[in-house]
Parts: C-alpha cells; sequence; structure tokens
C-alpha cells in the first residue's frame, strides 16, 4: 500500500509539473507581446520600414520636416543666369530631412528668321556675320530643339557645410546640334567647388535676358573646370577667386614672309585667376561687382626653339539695380588684354594671342574691350519685356590681314510671356553689324520665336 501511495503521488507531481510548464508557456505567449508593446518606440522607424534600408531616400511631396539650409541651398537663385535651368520640380528627400536630390529641366523649342543679311548658326554671333554681305544668303530659316536642358542637384546638410553635387546637361555636343553635351558638373562643400561651372570673371545675372543663347556680343562668359573659394552673400560684402583650366586660341599662321609659321600654340603651364568682390542689396535683387583676371599665356617660338609666355590681364564692372518693382537695369563693362576666351564675339576665334608687330617668332595678347546695357520692364504679373546694346572690341590687330574682324554691335528687344506656370513664351528682334580692320561692314538681322516649358 505503501508503495502504491508513492507512486500516486509521483504521478500527481508530474502532472502538476506538466501544467506549470503549461501554464508557463501560455503566460509568455501572452505577457511577452504586452510588455513589448509596453516598451519604449525605438528612436527610428526601422520597424515599419524594416524592407528598406535605413538611409532610403524616399520621394515626398512635403518639405515641412527637411532641414532648413538644405532647402535654402536647393533653391538657390543668386548666381542663375536667364537661360540657366531653374529650380528643380522633383524632390527626393532623405528619412531625416538632412539630404535631398532635386531633378529638372526644361524642353525648349527656337524657330529663327534672319532677313537683310543672316548668321549660319544658332546663336546670334556677330563675327559670324559675312563681310561683305553674302547677297546668295540673305535669309535663313532654321529651328532648333537643342537647348532643351535636363539637370541633377544634390544638397546635403554637414558639420562643414552644406554639400551639394550639381550636373547639367543639353543636346548640343557634335556636328548635326543634337548630341548630348555636359555643360556643369561641380561639387561644392561650404564655401569651396572643385568641377566645371561659370567662370568667377563672369557676372552671370547682370546680362539683360534674351532667346539667343549667344548672347550679347560685349559680354562676358565660359564655363571651365576649376578650384573655386567663394562667399557669397544676397546683401552686403561677397567675394570669390579661383584658379581655372586656360582654353587658349591665337593666330600662329604668320609667316613674316617665311613660308612657314613661327609661332605654334602649346598645352598650358599656369591657371587663369579670376576674382571678384560685390556689394548687394535689395535682398540679393541688386548689386555691383568688380572682377579681375590674370593670365600666362603658353606658346612656342619656333625660330628660337623655346617656349615663351604672354601675360594677359582683365578687369569688369558689373551689375544690375531694380529701381522699381517693375524695372531692373543691367549693365557689364570689361577690358584687358588676351582675354578673347571669355568675351562672347571673340571666344574661340583665335584672339588670345596674335602675333608681335615687330619681332619674329613673338606673340602678344591683344586689347579687347566688351559693353552691354540693358533694361526689363515687368508690365503684369506674366508678362514683361526687355532688350538692350552691346558692343564688342579688339585693338592691336597689327600684323593681321585687312579683313580681321574689329568691331561687333548688337542690339536686341525681346517680349516674354507666361501663361502658365513654368511655360514661357518668347518672341524676339536682333540686330547685328560687324566691321572689319579695312572698315568694309555688314549686318543681319534676326526674328527668335520660342516655346519653353521647364519641369
Amino acid at each position: 500500500m505503501g508503495q502504491l501511495h508513492n507512486a500516486v503521488r509521483l504521478v500527481r507531481r508530474a502532472r502538476l509539473g506538466r501544467n506549470l510548464i503549461i501554464l508557463s508557456s501560455l503566460a509568455a505567449a501572452i505577457i511577452v507581446p504586452i510588455w513589448a508593446a509596453a516598451e519604449p518606440a525605438p528612436e527610428t522607424d526601422d520597424y515599419i520600414f524594416m524592407e528598406s534600408p535605413k538611409r532610403a531616400i524616399i520621394l515626398t511631396g512635403d518639405t515641412a520636416n527637411v532641414h532648413r539650409e538644405v532647402m535654402t541651398v536647393m533653391y538657390d537663385t543668386q548666381e542663375l543666369h536667364f537661360q540657366d535651368p531653374g529650380i528643380p520640380r522633383f524632390l527626393m528627400i532623405d528619412r531625416e530631412g538632412t539630404a535631398a536630390l532635386g531633378i529638372g529641366g526644361a524642353v525648349e523649342g527656337v524657330f529663327s528668321y534672319d532677313f537683310r543679311g543672316s548668321v549660319d548658326d544658332d546663336g546670334f554671333t556677330t563675327y559670324q556675320i559675312p563681310v561683305p554681305a553674302d547677297k546668295a544668303n540673305r535669309e535663313r530659316m532654321q529651328g532648333t530643339a537643342n537647348h532643351s536642358s535636363l539637370f541633377i542637384k544634390f544638397v546635403k546638410s554637414t558639420k562643414l557645410g552644406p554639400l551639394v553635387a550639381y550636373v547639367e546637361s543639353n543636346f548640343t555636343g557634335n556636328s548635326n546640334g543634337y548630341g548630348f553635351s555636359l555643360k556643369q558638373a561641380y561639387v561644392s562643400l561650404g564655401n569651396v567647388t572643385v568641377g566645371k561651372t561659370r567662370t568667377t570673371f563672369a557676372d552671370a545675372t547682370a546680362c539683360m535676358p534674351t532667346i539667343d543663347y549667344q548672347g550679347p556680343s560685349g559680354a562676358t562668359g565660359g564655363k571651365q573646370m576649376m578650384l573655386r573659394y567663394r562667399l557669397l552673400r544676397p546683401e552686403g560684402i561677397s567675394w570669390a577667386v579661383s584658379a581655372e583650366m586656360p582654353s587658349v586660341t591665337g593666330r600662329y599662321t604668320d609667316t613674316y614672309g617665311m613660308g612657314v609659321p613661327v609661332t605654334a600654340g602649346i598645352s598650358q603651364r599656369v591657371p587663369d585667376i579670376p576674382a571678384f568682390v560685390q556689394y548687394g542689396w535689395d535682398k540679393g535683387n541688386s548689386h555691383v561687382r568688380f572682377s579681375a583676371i590674370f593670365r600666362n599665356i603658353a606658346y612656342r617660338d619656333l625660330l628660337s626653339g623655346k617656349n615663351r609666355f604672354a601675360p594677359g590681364w582683365g578687369v569688369q564692372l558689373s551689375g544690375l539695380a531694380r529701381a522699381t518693382s517693375l524695372l531692373t537695369f543691367y549693365w557689364q563693362g570689361a577690358y584687358g588684354r588676351g582675354i578673347g576666351t571669355y568675351l562672347n564675339d571673340l571666344s574661340g576665334f583665335g584672339y588670345d594671342l596674335v602675333p608681335s608687330v615687330d619681332d619674329p617668332g613673338k606673340m602678344r595678347a591683344p586689347g579687347s574691350l566688351g559693353v552691354l546695357a540693358g533694361a526689363r520692364i515687368n508690365i503684369t504679373k506674366n508678362l514683361f519685356v526687355s532688350g538692350g546694346y552691346s558692343f564688342c572690341r579688339l585693338y592691336d590687330q597689327g600684323r593681321l590681314p585687312d579683313d580681321t574682324y574689329k568691331r561687333g554691335n548688337y542690339a536686341i528687344a525681346n517680349a516674354f510671356y507666361s501663361p502658365l506656370p513654368d511655360l514661357l513664351i518668347g518672341v524676339e528682334y536682333i540686330h547685328g553689324s560687324r566691321k572689319n580692320v579695312d572698315n568694309s561692314h555688314a549686318q543681319a538681322n534676326r526674328l527668335n520665336a520660342m516655346l519653353k516649358y521647364s519641369f
């Protein structure tokens, strides 16, 4: 009987242990989720977006939680030329609001008609006006969409200042006018910029609006590879200095009666050094800027078998002034030696260097002058007109032939209307003339019509 009683007690204990295990399991199944739910939520919402990477970029139309510095830089238009792509339409913002990727561009079609003289190019370059006039081609009709553009702009807030990566392109890259072409590609961190962008010598905003992508004959411009330090403020004093990869063209064909050229172009060894100081007011709607540039241009003296250098320099005073909300004035005036690359009418045509007058094998940097003045009148919120006059003058032609360019004149008037947001319609008239060293001259006239949608 005693053994039987002990066996019953063991069975009861086993059942009790089994029941305790079962009860413990049930309690765990109920209590653990409740306890987990009562735990504080993690600092990040990785649990909700567990299928996405922690640094995932998501498309959003709500910018309320984006770092203010990021949006300020993303939508900064202080240095934009009228023809530059504007602010991006599409934004992808990271989950912390400290980085944003903007995508934008424009689809643009321009139709032109030249009369009483023509320019065989999409851009109206007075240097290319034929002298004497080409009677067989006094009229010319053309159209292009190659200035349609795409750009990507990435902005991130960092402890060293805003980081910006920017890439812009259009379709002007080959002989038929529709090759993909890189226009700008740079990275900036804080006040430092490295890459290809508009030269520091140019004042992009100090030029009246134009449909013509060449722009006024005496305006400064160009995009270079560079390293730049810039401190830019809408109001007060701003300044910048950069080291830029030089672009040089020269007149190396002069033989001095020897039958063969006595000079040649070579690779450059010294960067161009442009700088500016600017004073701005009226929340960045007005400014005056003084710019300067130093160049040391290398070439080959074939007679002596030596490499030589010709010093070049330039200065510019430029700006814009908003007299009222309806009226804005623009102006630029640049003069220097060896700055043909930086003047619209001379760039790429061989006027950074010309032969010395009396010394075979030697070259010099010729003087050149560029001037423009213009105005814009806002008639309504969606309609404005603008216009102005510009000229470019080349000095020190020396031994160059009588048919060498001496001066180009450029006068323009246009009107722009925006019937819908981001849609711009424009019409434009341009009159240009070219005068040579021997005072022979010719003119050309162009009507432009443009339809542009930005996104």
